[in-house]
């Protein structure tokens, strides 16, 4: 692991821990799930992706956002956590936050 690859690892862990309740799963891919349903990860390239809501990822894909993109698949109805987004740790807390509530409220696999 590059030492930048660390330092997103670390980014990514700590957002997450301000949520509460959430554990990073996956040793090559890290990533969080709840109700048997991922909702964010971290991909090789350092880049943090979030499920959202159909609402929710249009307003960000409108707004310019995209779509966040692991291993070469475009994973649908995640948005990319743009470096300006990730300048503000809170915001993005905010979003995982979203995301665990939006995977609760589907049916569990």
């Amino acid at each position: 692991m590059t030492e930048a690859q660390k330092q997103k690892f670390e980014l990514y862990t700590s957002i997450i821990s301000t949520v509460g309740g959430i554990e990073v799963k996956g040793k090559t891919m890290p990533y969080t799930s709840a109700n048997g349903h991922m909702f964010s990860q971290l991909n090789k390239d350092g880049e943090i992706g979030i499920r959202l809501p159909k609402e929710r990822q249009m307003e960000f894909l409108n707004n310019g956002e995209e779509l966040f993109k692991s291993y070469g698949a475009t994973m649908q109805g995640y948005i990319l956590i743009s470096e300006e987004m990730l300048s503000n740790p809170d915001q993005v807390a905010t979003l995982m936050k979203e995301g665990l509530d939006y995977v609760q409220s589907l049916e569990p696999k």
